[in-house]
């Protein structure tokens, strides 16, 4: 064979294996391509469906009839909303800091009775917040009364720690600071926030959440039905609002 025959054989060969390696990759492009494509689908169409059963399957419950919560507002009003909530949860947190002021008006103005359910939902791997911020919450309303276990409410999501170092962050000493600056009495609270003396009605209010169906925080019942119009809490919170008022 000639020396131009030997090059032509070798630049075809060369022409034939970047022919099949550019077939290769095209090909392995295209099945990237439906594979994002198809997981896609999927993680949509399974927060859609998981969207839809929660939806579905969480138990409508009145406004009010929980022994495990404060309302705020008049039993007679034409809506009603009830948030369960963990106070270590920060989308509570952000859904609190933008509906507060607006459902306080709404139910001053006879239009919703709003009732904040807090449970322990956050409380595990030997994370302690959730469970004595909200036994502290009971201690407050049961010593204290509605009115104060209210404003303790907001100032434990006012001043709500991360939730990757809640313990450090809000030890006891700062609970009790809290519910004193909502009225409480220090001698009242004290005691009951360190030995955790309402443990057993954290533990019925959570157990109340999970046979209601409830799981996730925040999740938001609006006159009998699960609301979660919203893609954002910004949303959510205006969604909301504008239902009710």
């Amino acid at each position: 064979m000639s020396a131009n025959s030997k090059a032509n054989a070798r630049a075809q060969k060369a022409a034939e294996l970047r022919a099949a390696q550019a077939k290769r990759e095209n090909r392995r492009r295209l099945l990237t391509i439906v594979g994002v494509v198809a997981v896609m689908v999927l993680i949509v169409g399974g927060a859609i469906g998981i969207s839809l059963l929660n939806k579905k399957d969480v138990k409508a419950v009145a406004a009010g009839s929980s022994d495990y919560g404060v309302t705020i507002g008049d039993k007679n009003a034409p809506h009603s909303v009830i948030i369960y909530e963990d106070f270590l949860c920060p989308y509570c947190g952000a859904l609190e800091a933008e509906t507060r002021g607006d459902l306080a008006d709404l139910a001053a103005d006879g239009k919703v009775l709003v009732e904040y359910r807090p449970f322990n939902l956050l409380g595990a791997e030997g994370r302690t917040y959730s469970i004595r911020a909200a036994n502290a919450f009971a201690l407050v309303l049961e010593k204290s009364g509605p009115d104060v276990a209210k404003k303790f409410h907001d100032l434990l999501f006012e001043n709500q720690p991360s939730e990757a170092n809640a313990d450090a962050e809000a030890p006891n000493d700062d609970i009790i600071a809290l519910a004193v600056e909502a009225g409480a009495s220090e001698s009242d609270v004290r005691d009951g926030v360190d030995n955790l003396s309402h443990e057993d009605w954290v533990t019925k209010a959570t157990d109340e959440a999970h046979k209601a169906n409830v799981q996730g925080t925040p999740t938001i019942i609006l006159d009998g039905e699960v609301f979660d119009d919203g893609r954002s809490v910004q949303d959510l919170a205006d969604n909301l609002i504008a239902a009710v008022d």
